[in-house]
């Protein structure tokens, strides 16, 4: 029987503008969006293959401006790994990403600490954490040469300080966009690897395989007392033992 396919729930951060929805889309659809539309919150999921390992993206693409920052940290609980965005033509983009990343530690802090998701989420909250969160910092619109306001140097020194892996892209010429998701998926592959391979609710098995076999351990411990099957009735031999949890 074939395995479930691995699903990876990346959320895409940024400020508004900067083509955060361009990105999804052309990740996901292969189509590049002319018009600016602002995005409250949309999800896409698309089947990829990423070193040779067939994989399910779930990206949840959200709304920068600043009206949805209680929503954000909804959103962030729930996600694995992070793009987070700006444009390389909107030096006010650039400056805000630290903000971004700063909510991020601080809403994956809360949640390690035992904070629950909202009900109703578009993202699952079984969001594992072996570690810090994977995130990858996106200077979108490179195709914008001659509007460039940061500069490449200026985006990996960020990136750095944050401790994150940086690419410049561009979502209209299609360069970079599944370089800047897939290398979350590696992290977050490696994370999961260095954790045994399992999402939090597979971690729960092993507990819960212990509980049954305490169990079935102390019925079989019942079925043996004075020499019985536990009824007072004499124990027969080679019959069958059917133990209801």
């Amino acid at each position: 029987m074939a395995g479930k396919m691995t699903l990876y729930k990346l959320v895409v951060l940024g400020d508004g503008g900067v083509g955060k929805t361009a990105l999804t889309i052309q990740l996901c659809l292969n189509h590049f969006v002319e018009t600016y539309d602002p995005t409250i919150e949309d999800s896409y999921r698309k089947q990829v293959q990423i070193d040779g390992q067939s994989c399910m993206l779930e990206v949840l693409d959200t709304a920068g401006q600043e009206e949805y920052i209680a929503l954000r940290d909804q959103w962030i609980r729930d996600g694995e790994g992070f793009v987070l965005v700006y444009s390389i033509s909107s030096r006010s983009s650039f400056t805000r990403i630290q903000r971004f990343h700063s909510q991020i530690q601080r809403v994956k802090e809360t949640a390690m600490a035992g904070s629950p998701t909202y009900p109703g989420s578009p993202m699952s909250a079984s969001a594992p954490m072996y570690g810090h969160a994977p995130v990858m910092l996106v200077g979108n619109k490179c195709d914008r040469v001659t509007e460039r306001e940061v500069s490449t140097q200026e985006g990996q020194a960020l990136a750095k300080d944050l401790g994150c892996d940086f690419v410049e892209a561009s979502a209209k010429n299609c360069v970079n966009v599944e370089k800047a998701f897939f290398d979350v998926v590696r992290q977050l592959r490696r994370q999961r690897h260095q954790g045994g391979g399992r999402s939090p609710s597979d971690r729960k098995e092993p507990r819960v395989r212990q509980e049954k076999d305490r169990l079935r351990g102390a019925n079989d411990r019942r079925a043996r007392v004075a020499g019985g099957n536990g009824y007072g009735n004499k124990r027969q031999t080679n019959k069958p033992k059917c133990v209801i949890l």
